[in-house]
């Protein structure tokens, strides 16, 4: 049944206000009746994102969770692949793609083995950027003619585990960061008994664009100059490994925003790959990096947290620009490898909140906090509020503010109770609160006036960590798409921000997408008491696996799903995981739960020896210590905790 305040609003408004369609991608819906809906592929069929919540509610598994849909991290892998094979038939190419998925963007099991069961078709391979992933690159690798790229700082056991890799007949290529790698890559080869397989990484001049800029350039971490790309070839000319030099690698930055970048940068890298060829070196194959980007916000721009390009105009733009340079310098082009990992991994995947609570400035206003003996400043603030048309809206707000902080003053120095000061405060909320709706479709507003919206603003209290399973926002200020996940048929009628569980002021998310810039606040319906569920979308890159400790919350529920027609949802849950208990994240800070319970034992032994407790109770209380162990870190919100309006 609809509210009073949703009478006139419709579905396809929400779908509209949330930027479904922009950012969407052609997966992301919103149906009629005010349910998001998901199409893993674009055209099929759609799941109500509800419904999965529902039947992961029935196996015990509730919100902060996470949703994969596999399907669309299969369709994904083959878009990116198809696209390629695309452009390399359009224009003609002699040469092949040769793509590899960084583990480093998500390295969790799940998400490895479909991204290489959907790339079999494809020879799609794997690229490592440390020990751990290159070992699990070597285990999951199958195939002789996928490709692992292994790049990173490297010691000693990790060339040896390189090179175990080519002794067993596998394509994997040793990516030279440092100039100091080239001597141990010669000498560990030798030692094996095997001719390795080498790439180098380049330092273009191209200058990248968006957060990771500085991935490029002359104080770039990783890669060769152009004095060392001529030392290091000299080095294996010396030891007879010419004929191993096969690759030449760049990386100008994660999320590029603007095709120009990309374009620039395909041509700089060219040009090297053609003098190496020209050197006498084999080469083969050119890797143009990660930096295909993800629409967040759904502008089509180069914003950094947009994209001014296609997925077939990336790839078609790589093609042409590299089958230019080489045709121009008379070498054969190369095999086109691209370590694409958010672009694959980013809109799989999505994390699902509850909003239990709300903070709001203006629920004490009125009548429940006059004061007996009323004092003049509040009299001042009451004339403020009255006297809506008298003064100009920044002559009100900065009496407001005056008068405000002249009620603090006077608190503090005795001369105002506790009564006056929070009449004095709610009239404050009140005029601020008056102020943002009188100037909320005037044109211009005045930048003292443009904060008031976010000032009054309710926080919407989630049962989620923003550090565990949204760090990115915090570190990085990214942006990702955010909405409700039902109730879209009703107008949204608060302005909110949310914020975390955890006890951490930056908890919090603050910054929305919007079509021209971003936004402070996010509409959303007010709370009646039941079940409010939020959707965080395009999640699935680094946010999965960069989530940190912080308050010991840990890793939250996980289903995993995938369509199925035969189903009366249209899906069914293949896999499901649950989030960290209480006992796993002590133990990962060193804490052994038996040990804890001891200690606990003792304390409780003591108290009912000093009679503070009775046995019995002392019992009751070490029991339920020992099952909170098991539980899960996250709140268990019951119906008596979510607040309505």
């Amino acid at each position: 049944m609809k509210t009073k305040n949703s009478s006139n609003w419709s579905a396809s408004q929400s779908e509209e206000l949330y930027g479904f369609k922009r950012w969407g991608a052609g997966h992301h819906r919103v149906d009629a009746e005010g349910f998001v809906t998901v199409s893993p592929l674009p055209g099929g069929p759609a799941i109500r994102i509800m419904d999965v919540v529902e039947e992961a509610r029935t196996m015990g598994l509730r919100a902060p969770l996470v949703i994969r849909f596999q399907d669309l991290l299969r369709h994904r892998v083959e878009k990116l692949n198809e696209s390629f094979r695309e452009a390399i038939r359009d224009e003609g190419y002699p040469g092949e793609y040769r793509g590899v998925f960084p583990v480093k963007v998500n390295q969790l099991r799940e998400v490895v083995d479909e991204i290489i069961a959907a790339g079999k078709p494809y020879h799609y391979g794997l690229e490592a950027g440390s020990k751990p992933e290159l070992m699990i690159a070597l285990a999951m690798h199958e195939g002789a003619q996928r490709l692992i790229v292994c790049n990173g700082y490297k010691d000693h056991d990790y060339i040896r585990l390189a090179l175990l890799g080519r002794k067993l007949g596998k394509k994997i290529i040793i990516v030279v960061e440092q100039l100091a790698e080239v001597d141990d890559i010669i000498a560990l080869s030798a030692e094996a008994g095997v001719k390795p397989l080498v790439g180098f990484r380049v330092k273009l001049q191209t200058r990248g664009e968006g957060k990771w800029s500085s991935s490029t350039g002359d104080n770039a971490k990783f890669g060769l100059n152009t004095a060392e790309i001529l030392f290091a070839a000299e080095k294996l000319k010396k030891a007879g490994l010419t004929q191993c030099l096969r690759l030449l690698h760049f990386h100008i930055g994660s999320q590029v925003p603007n095709i120009g970048t990309l374009k620039n940068a395909v041509v700089e890298a060219a040009r090297f790959y053609c003098e190496l060829a020209r050197d006498g070196f084999p080469m083969g194959l050119l890797d143009v990096g990660g930096g295909l980007g993800v629409d967040y916000d759904g502008s089509r721009t180069n914003f950094e947290s947009s994209m001014n390009y296609t997925m077939a105009e990336y790839a078609r733009d790589i093609v042409s620009n590299i089958r230019d340079v080489c045709e121009d310098a008379g070498v054969r082009p190369p095999d086109i490898v691209s370590e694409s990992g958010r672009a694959i991994v980013a809109p799989h995947s999505m994390l699902v909140v509850e909003v239990f609570e709300r903070i709001n400035k203006r629920e004490t206003l009125g009548a429940r906090h006059r004061p007996k003996v009323k004092h003049k400043v509040v009299s001042d603030m009451e004339r403020l509020l009255k006297n809506k048309d008298g003064l100009g809206k920044l002559e009100r707000i900065h009496d407001a503010q005056q008068k405000k902080e002249e009620a603090c003053t006077l608190f503090k120095l005795g001369y105002l109770d506790l009564e006056n000061r929070a009449a004095a405060e709610s009239l404050y909320w009140q005029i601020c609160e008056q102020l943002a709706r009188d100037t909320e479709f005037t044109g211009y507003v005045p930048e003292e006036l443009l904060g008031l919206k976010s000032l009054i603003a309710d926080q919407y209290v989630c049962n989620f960590s923003v550090f565990q399973s949204l760090l990115d926002h915090w570190a990085l200020k990214q942006l990702f798409p955010i909405t409700p996940l039902h109730r879209l048929d009703e107008k949204p009628t608060v302005n909110a921000t949310l914020v975390d569980i955890t006890c951490d002021s930056d908890g919090k998310v603050g910054s929305f997408i919007d079509l021209q810039d971003t936004k402070d606040v996010l509409p959303l319906h007010s709370l009646n008491g039941k079940p409010y569920h939020l959707g965080i979308f395009l999640t699935g890159a680094y946010q999965d696996i960069m989530g940190d400790l912080h308050n010991l919350f840990g890793r939250v529920n996980e289903v995993h799903v995938f369509l199925e027609p035969d189903e009366p949802n249209g899906f069914y849950i293949e896999e499901t995981i649950n989030g960290d208990s209480i006992s796993r994240v002590i133990e990962g800070v060193q804490y052994q739960w038996e040990e804890l319970c001891r200690k606990l034992k003792a304390q409780v032994d003591a108290a009912t020896r000093r009679d503070q407790i009775k046995p019995r109770e002392g019992v009751r209380l070490l029991e339920y210590y020992e099952r909170q162990l098991g539980e899960k870190t996250y709140l268990g919100i019951p119906s008596k905790r979510r607040r309505g309006a």
